[in-house]
């Protein structure tokens, strides 16, 4: 399944990551994810419109169908070592929920709390298992590979501390899930490769570029 070498970041661990292969199907969607993702874009375009004149900080997001198509692919060829899903700044929660109806723990980390009690409200209207939690998906002592960020992007250190709420550390994850700003990208791959557990999945999506998934390795 790998595609090429392994990329060598500057981290401070003995590890790398490695790019894997996936090709999700082009297959309708299930009546389930389609009714999910309906009602997720009704909840998106009204949240969207109470808060023109605020609007929420750092929101865009990402095309859900396609991103659950790489989560199926991951769970079809059984890629993760283990069913312990996160994702990092979830929004109105719909990955973590596909998550969930994929069979992961899902677990959704964001740092607004309007976004934290949407995504609350629509797991619970689809009867998911889904843990949201206020707070920011940068760990203690990492703060240094994301660097000074303003009030407006979505990679924030200054929220509570997400893994003290959950009692987990990052390396209790097997899968993880991020949508990067432009430009943000490579910071997500140092963080995901600084606290990630060996043999731990990176699942990112890249606007028109589509889905990437890595997994950490040892050099």
């Amino acid at each position: 399944m790998q595609k090429q070498e392994p990329v060598l970041l500057n981290c401070t661990n003995n590890m790398a990551l490695i790019d894997l292969e996936i090709s999700p199907t082009e297959e309708p969607l299930p009546q389930d994810i389609e009714s999910l993702l309906a009602d997720a874009q009704v909840r998106i375009d009204r949240l969207i419109e109470a808060q023109q004149d605020k609007p929420i900080f750092a929101y865009v997001p990402s095309d859900f169908g396609e991103v659950y198509r790489g989560l199926e692919q991951i769970q079809t060829l059984n890629l993760a070592t283990g069913q312990r899903f996160v994702e990092w700044g979830s929004g109105v929660g719909v990955t973590a929920c596909l998550a969930s109806m994929l069979n992961f723990d899902s677990i959704g980390i964001e740092i607004e709390p309007s976004l934290v009690e949407a995504s609350q409200e629509l797991a619970a209207d689809h009867e998911l298992t889904v843990e949201f939690v206020e707070g920011s998906f940068v760990p203690s002592g990492a703060e240094w590979l994301v660097g000074p960020q303003n009030d407006l992007t979505w990679l924030r250190d200054d929220g509570i501390a997400a893994y003290d709420t959950l009692g987990l550390d990052p390396d209790d994850f097997d899968l993880f899930f991020a949508y990067p700003w432009p430009g943000e990208e490579q910071m997500v791959f140092e963080l995901f490769n600084h606290c990630g557990a060996a043999g731990s999945l990176l699942l990112t999506f890249h606007g028109e570029n589509g889905l990437r998934l890595q997994r950490k390795v040892l050099r």
